[in-house]
């Protein structure tokens, strides 16, 4: 990658680079600002005080008597006008600043200018008399010191004193100095903050990118894979193990929302499958029997109406034909019923009376199959009768498909167990291979077709079967061994009863 294209996916407008870097880079400038501008703050209080307290430790150096004599120098020179014959009390001490304009206030409030500075023709500005009054009552150690800017163009900061003299009268020492040359100090070092400040921004921009860089990379990695997603491969996943808590959370709840509309694709893809499955199954199944109604009928139209042996097996082949197709269609329909309205009208009953009502009938379609009943009695539940013995009636007729006429034996047995009752239907029959127990509960599927087509079997009896046990809220499942038997076993939840 160039450094142009580099460039170029950082200064995008709406990248998340761009605005990470860019508002990276106003924070720390806002935060550079506010830190010049406090520092010039504290730096300028800071510089008045020490050049106050400097001021302050220079007029305390110099005797009190010595301000006297100044003082009573320039009153007894006033008359004189030539005033280069002064001398150089006329400026001041000369170890003072040399700009500085000194000024004696004694306790009646007289003010006597002691220095004109350095020749500037200037004069000390007068505070009020209160400034002065408070002056004089604090004691030799205390600093007082104020900026004032008495012509709006020469800002001034004054420093006040008290002498005490061999008389023990407190006399008032006022030195004011121009805040000019410390002003241009502290720009000077704003200055110099404000370069160094524009050296460690330009560092840190150079030294951001790169961590950006590698900080992004994650998302980057996100990025891609969602291209590749896009793309139609929704088998792609998002490592969830990058090192970034909030990156890898997302990626885990990305991968599964892939996860879970994959699993919706794969579901309408099977859902399309069974449906065309189903639509050709019922098809073939409706066409059996219509085909061979269809070539009776023209036998009878052949002529075999006036022949009543063929008359007559026309018309019970045609019986059976129709019976089966309508057996067929009322399967269909139920299915149909169950999948698109799944209520069933439950009331409480006994589960051993139900099952030895249906006894007779039982035995009727056993035939000479031997029938045992192992009943657990006062099992109580709520359950919808008709759609309950639609269940026992399917598996158990089930059970005589696949048992010797003679030899064969169906066991019934009811049994409580925790959290529910199971209901058991065991055969000892040609039991069922274990590649076909996976699919014996799906619509139209027939371990042994032509078994079940000779007694009318569709393939619908299991999966109506399952449909019911599942609205009850159970599960059913089989185990089967090859000519030994198979067993299924309905797991039914108790349900309280009504008081």
């Amino acid at each position: 990658m160039t450094i142009k294209t580099r460039l170029r996916r950082y200064i995008v407008p709406n990248s998340l680079r761009f605005q990470l870097l860019s508002s990276s880079l106003m924070l720390l400038a806002g935060l550079l600002i506010v830190i010049g501008f406090l520092q010039y703050i504290f730096m300028q209080g800071f510089i008045y005080q020490n050049q106050a307290k400097s001021i302050q430790s220079q007029i305390q150096s110099l005797p009190p008597d010595a301000w006297m004599m100044m003082a009573k120098s320039v009153h007894d020179t006033t008359d004189v006008p030539d005033s280069s014959s002064l001398g150089p009390h006329r400026h001041g001490p000369f170890f003072l600043l040399q700009d500085a304009h000194i000024a004696l206030i004694d306790q009646k409030g007289t003010f006597t200018e002691l220095t004109n500075g350095s020749g500037d023709g200037g004069t000390s500005p007068r505070l009020a008399e209160e400034d002065y009054k408070n002056a004089l009552q604090s004691n030799e150690h205390h600093l007082s010191y104020q900026i004032v800017n008495p012509t709006g163009e020469n800002e001034q900061l004054i420093v006040l004193q008290t002498i005490r003299t061999k008389n023990h009268t407190q006399e008032l020492i006022q030195v004011s100095i121009s805040t000019k040359p410390l002003k241009n100090m502290m720009l000077h070092q704003l200055l110099v903050f404000l370069g160094v400040s524009l050296i460690a921004l330009v560092i840190g921009i150079l030294t951001f990118i790169p961590v950006l860089r590698k900080t992004l990379v994650p998302l980057s990695n996100m990025v891609d894979k969602v291209e590749q997603i896009d793309a139609g491969n929704l088998a792609e996943r998002i490592p969830a193990d990058q090192g970034q808590v909030e990156i890898d959370h997302l990626a885990n709840s990305f991968n599964g929302m892939l996860q879970r509309l994959e699993s919706s694709f794969d579901a309408e893809v099977e859902s399309k499958e069974q449906m065309r499955r189903f639509v050709a199954d019922a098809s073939h199944e409706l066409r059996t029997p219509l085909t061979a109604i269809h070539g009776f009928l023209e036998v009878l139209l052949r002529g075999a109406v006036n022949q009543p042996d063929m008359l007559d097996r026309s018309l019970k082949s045609m019986f059976v034909e129709s019976e089966r197709m309508k057996k067929l269609v009322e399967d269909l329909l139920l299915l149909a019923k169950l999948d698109r309205s799944p209520n069933i009208q439950r009331k409480e009953v006994v589960l051993d009376e139900v099952i030895k009502e249906m006894a007779p009938q039982l035995r009727v379609l056993a035939g000479d199959r031997k029938v045992i009943l192992e009943l657990t009695s006062h099992l109580r539940g709520w359950f919808d009768v008709d759609r309950l013995k639609q269940v026992i009636l399917n598996l158990f007729h089930n059970a005589v498909q696949h048992t010797d006429s003679e030899r064969g034996e169906i066991k019934i047995s009811l049994i409580n167990v925790k959290g529910g009752v199971e209901l058991l239907i065991r055969d000892n029959g040609s039991g069922i291979s274990e590649k076909h127990l996976s699919k014996l509960f799906d619509r139209f599927y027939r371990s042994d077709s032509s078994r079940t087509r000779k007694y009318g079997g569709s393939g619908l009896g299991l999966a109506i079967t399952k449909s019911i046990v599942e609205l009850h809220g159970g599960t059913i499942r089989v185990d089967s061994v090859v000519d030994e038997g198979t067993m299924f076993c309905v797991w039914f939840p108790l349900i309280e009863t009504s008081k």
